[in-house]
Parts: C-alpha cells; sequence; structure tokens
C-alpha cells in the first residue's frame, strides 16, 4: 500500500512540475521572451497543452467565466496540493 502511495506522490510531483513549467512558459511567450516560431518552443507549449488541456478543461467547466483570467492553473496546482497532503497523511498513518 505505500508503494502505491508513493508512486501516486510521484505522479503528483510530475504533474505539478508539468503545471508550473506551463505557466512559466505562457508568461515568457505572452510577455515575447520566447517565439512561437522557433520549433522546440511550439512543440514544448503543444506538449504540455496536450497533457495538462484535459484537466484544465474540467476545472474551466466548474469556474464561473471571469474572461480573459484562466483560474484553471491555479486550481490544478491547490488541488495537486491538497491530493499530496491527503497522501502524505495517510503515509504516515500508514508507518505508525
Amino acid at each position: 500500500m505505500i508503494t502505491l502511495i508513493n508512486i501516486a506522490l510521484l505522479l503528483l510531483n510530475v504533474a505539478w512540475w508539468f503545471a508550473v513549467a506551463h505557466i512559466v512558459m505562457s508568461w515568457l511567450i505572452n510577455f515575447g521572451v520566447l517565439n512561437m516560431g522557433q520549433p522546440i518552443v511550439a512543440q514544448l507549449w503543444d506538449g504540455l497543452n496536450r497533457i495538462l488541456e484535459p484537466a484544465y478543461s474540467r476545472i474551466r467547466s466548474i469556474l464561473p467565466n471571469m474572461g480573459a483570467l484562466d483560474l484553471a492553473p491555479l486550481v490544478f496546482i491547490l488541488a495537486i496540493i491538497i491530493a499530496q497532503m491527503v497522501l502524505g497523511d495517510l503515509r504516515a498513518g500508514l508507518y505508525t
């Protein structure tokens, strides 16, 4: 059981890093630091969107329309942190 919890925590960490990379990359693209005309930037952006969009779209369907402000990444990261806390407490309970 502890191994499954550790695997879930590892996957949540990977998802957290993907979300952080997506947020930072979106800022860099919007401020003109990264150019979408570069193939590697476009491929990374497309890959991150393909990975994260299924989760973001479900969150967006629940959240109210905020116009240009997209709170889906924030809610996604908060959900990951909460899930990590719950799994961490569960893991600690299994060790005792």
